[in-house]
């Protein structure tokens, strides 16, 4: 019997190959909201980072988030997910 497949994703941050339990989805909704999918089942456009507030802040930084996403996201948007990322909000 083979061993099941694990499904890998790489982190926009760090840009290292992980399995996607240990990455946090965040999504575009298809009416264009964004926000962090802790379930992974939301439907719409993901794009995936590590659980550490350095990873998140190059990502934003180097403005991975919005060519993964496919859309401009506002600094609003970065601090609010920044603060569901670190248990704030």
């Amino acid at each position: 019997m083979t061993a099941k497949k694990i499904p890998m994703r790489m982190c926009l941050g760090c840009g290292e190959m992980k399995p996607k339990k240990e990455l946090i989805r965040a999504v575009r909704s298809p009416n264009g909201e964004i926000s962090l999918d802790l379930t992974g089942k939301k439907s719409g456009r993901g794009a995936y980072i590590c659980r550490n507030s350095e990873c998140f802040g190059k990502a934003r930084k180097t403005k991975r988030f919005e060519k993964a996403l496919s859309c401009q996201i506002s600094e609003e948007v970065y601090d609010s997910l920044e603060k569901e990322l670190t248990g704030g909000g």
